[in-house]
C-alpha cells in the first residue's frame, strides 16, 4: 500500500519542466514527430491527465520543450561560460565544450531538421541570434572591430553547426578523443588569429 501512495505522489509531483524534458528527450531520439502524449506518459510513468494538468494541447508543450532547451543549452550554457578569466578563454571553453557536446547529443540535428516548422523555426532563429551576438561579444571582448568580431562570430557559429551535422551524419569523417579536440584548437587558433 505504501509504495503504491510513493507511486501516486511521485506521478503527482511532475512539472511541466519533467514533461518538457521528456519532449526533448523525444525530439533527439526521433525527431518533433516523437512528441507525442501517450509515449512521453508513458515514458514518465504516468497518465495523460498529467500532461493535461501542465498543457492545453501538444503545440504547447512542443513551446515548452524549446524555452527549455534555450534555456539550458544557450543560456546556461552563457552563464556558465562567463565564469571563465577573460575573452579568450571562454571563446575556447565555448567553441570546444559546445562542439564535442553538439557531436554526441542528436537533439539539436534533430531540431534543425525540423526547422521548417513554424515553433522550431521561431526558436531557432532566436537561439541563433542569441548565440552569435554572444560569440560576437566575445571576438569584440578579445579586440576585434565590431564588423569583424560579427564576421569571426557567425563563421564560428556556422563551424559549429557543420561539425554538429558531421558528427551525426558521417562521425568517421571527424577525428576522436584527444585528436579531436587538438584539431578544433587548431580551428580556434584560425578563427581568433588577428
Amino acid at each position: 500500500m505504501a509504495q503504491r501512495q510513493d507511486k501516486k505522489e511521485k506521478k503527482a509531483r511532475l512539472s511541466a519542466q519533467d514533461w518538457a524534458d521528456a519532449a526533448l528527450t523525444a525530439i533527439g531520439e526521433g525527431g518533433l514527430a516523437a512528441v507525442a502524449v501517450e509515449p512521453l506518459a508513458a515514458r514518465l510513468g504516468t497518465t495523460k491527465g498529467s500532461f493535461y494538468w501542465h498543457f492545453a494541447n501538444r503545440e504547447a508543450l512542443i513551446e515548452a520543450a524549446l524555452a527549455r532547451w534555450a534555456e539550458t543549452a544557450t543560456e546556461a550554457a552563457i552563464t556558465e561560460i562567463d565564469t571563465e578569466p577573460g575573452p579568450a578563454a571562454r571563446i575556447r571553453r565555448l567553441f570546444i565544450e559546445a562542439t564535442v557536446s553538439a557531436i554526441d547529443d542528436p537533439l539539436e540535428v534533430s531540431l534543425l531538421a525540423t526547422a521548417s516548422h513554424p515553433q522550431v523555426a521561431a526558436a531557432l532563429r532566436r537561439v541563433t541570434e542569441r548565440r552569435v551576438d554572444y560569440v560576437t561579444r566575445l571576438f569584440a571582448d578579445l579586440g576585434f572591430p565590431e564588423p569583424e568580431a560579427r564576421r569571426r562570430g557567425l563563421l564560428a557559429y556556422s563551424v559549429y553547426l557543420g561539425h554538429s551535422q558531421l558528427g551525426h551524419a558521417a562521425p568517421s569523417v571527424l577525428p576522436g578523443g584527444d585528436e579531436l579536440r587538438q584539431y578544433l584548437e587548431a580551428a580556434l587558433d584560425a578563427l581568433t588569429r588577428p
